[in-house]
């Protein structure tokens, strides 16, 4: 069996990532995110099947 597992390979890496983890993106931001990929758009078709609960409930979102 062959797998692949993602992730830093150094403490460096790991550390910097860490540090995105405090960030709190505004509400202007979240808007435009949204404006350029609305919610619920897949863009491999094949997953198209599936509308996850945070799409499809609106109080599920930005809390």
């Amino acid at each position: 069996m062959t797998s692949v597992i993602i992730g830093p390979r150094t403490l460096d890496q790991l550390e910097s990532l860490l540090d995105g983890a405090d960030v709190t993106l505004g509400a202007d931001v979240l808007d435009r995110i949204d404006a350029i990929v609305p919610p619920g758009t897949d863009l491999n078709r094949v997953d198209n099947y599936y509308l996850p609960p945070a799409v499809t409930d609106p109080a599920l979102r930005r809390r």
